[in-house]
């Protein structure tokens, strides 16, 4: 009787265990480790790329309406709190894209939207010429004015750090008075330059902008609500790699289809291609670049004055990546961090405290002031050093969970 009562017992968890394989097909075939890698990457991928991607579309969305309520009430009519607003929503957006840069391969990359929406420093000299320009005011201001913007300024005058020049100025928002004023900055000496103009300006690069940020989620979430797919047909842009939507790509992994042979490759790319490269361009690159000298003037965001906040959302993001959600203070139950630890990965809390100390060290910069104004500051140093310790960190635990 007990032989029989093991015997079913044994063929119900096998029963078992099938259907949970016909359930979840893409753990088919999968060691226990490798079922425990899709879990965090099933668990990541919409929790923090999908949310993070979201967030960034809806509030640049915003932010383009904001501005393009504002060019249509005319400078004249702006009040202080209108332009106070614009600048908290661009802030805003600011976060959510500064905190989306810990998942920059994919997408981001293969769509060139990373340096179509973020690079810098803006082109001061060529923006004063442009906007001199009748005939490129006149089509930045007609009915494809957006369109104008995304294939005709060139990314030195697009994306954040052009509308960033408009409403910001040392640090502040900048004044309903200076706007309504003759543009001031000396680049624009020789022109006459006027807010009805720059808001024309602002309000076209805010709507490649926020096209660019509704690509970055239909290219990634494969349920991407029909706002946003609806914009990626009407203006023609492509969001498939290899005919799939990334998450796609990268939640089928293992299986045929993929660009990704293997679970193990996907969390490789989340912490090498995601994690460590954004590290790595923190300490040796934004911070790096003026700090030693190579480039004085390679500053990101220097008319808000939110270098150090952009380099905080940036650790930011490699906190959420490896904590399982966006905003999370602590590793989720089926987070990658949690994983290494199940897994044995015996440095998964000195990951932990690699992001901490870089986040304090970058918040000592900040306390300090701009980074425009301190780049040369001891404490730049002190950051850089914090956060390449956490690249470090990221490249032992990928080499490590490749061997698994």
């Amino acid at each position: 009787m007990k032989h029989i009562l093991k015997l079913l017992a044994v063929v119900a968890l096998g029963a078992a265990l099938a259907s949970c394989e016909k359930n979840n097909p893409a753990h088919s075939g999968l060691t226990a480790n490798q079922k425990k890698m899709a879990e965090a990457v099933e668990n990541y991928v919409p929790n923090v790329v999908y949310s993070t991607y979201k967030a960034l579309a809806d509030e640049s969305e915003n932010l383009y309406q904001a501005l393009s309520s504002a060019s249509a009430k005319g400078v004249k009519s702006l009040s202080q709190s209108d332009l106070d607003a614009i600048c908290t929503t661009f802030l805003n957006a600011r976060k959510h894209w500064e905190q989306s840069e810990a998942f920059l391969y994919g997408p981001a990359t293969t769509f060139g939207i990373d340096p179509h929406i973020d690079t810098w420093p803006l082109d001061v000299e060529a923006l004063a010429t442009a906007l001199s320009n009748a005939d490129q005011m006149a089509n930045l201001k007609g009915e494809d004015g957006i369109a104008y913007a995304g294939a005709k300024l060139g990314q030195e005058l697009l994306g954040f750090h052009g509308i960033e020049f408009i409403i910001f100025r040392d640090g502040k928002n900048r004044s309903v008075a200076a706007l309504q004023a003759k543009e001031d900055d000396e680049a624009f000496a020789k022109y006459n330059v006027t807010g009805e103009q720059e808001l024309v300006y602002a309000t076209a690069v805010a709507g490649d902008l926020r096209d660019n940020c509704y690509r970055l989620y239909a290219s990634w979430n494969p349920e991407a609500e029909k706002k946003y797919t609806d914009r990626m047909e009407e203006i023609e842009a492509e969001t498939e790699i290899n005919g799939k939507v990334y998450g796609a790509n990268i939640l089928g992994a293992a299986r045929l289809g993929s660009s990704f042979e293997t679970w193990e490759e996907v969390l490789s790319t989340i912490l090498i291609g995601g994690c460590s490269n954004i590290c790595a361009e923190v300490a040796d690159v934004k911070m790096g670049n003026a700090h030693s000298g190579e480039d004085i003037n390679y500053i990101e965001s220097p008319y808000s004055e939110k270098s150090f906040q952009d380099f905080i959302d940036n650790i930011l993001s490699i906190q959420f990546t490896l904590y399982g959600g966006h905003d999370l203070s602590s590793p989720a139950a089926k987070s990658i961090l949690t994983l290494l630890k199940n897994l044995g990965y015996s440095d998964a809390a000195t990951i932990q405290s690699r992001i901490d100390d870089a986040i304090k060290a970058l918040k000592a910069c900040q306390d300090k002031g701009a980074f425009v104004k301190i780049y040369a500051d001891s404490s730049v140093q002190s950051a850089m050093d914090a956060v390449s310790a956490l690249d470090d960190e990221l490249n032992k635990a990928a080499e490590w969970i490749v061997k698994q």
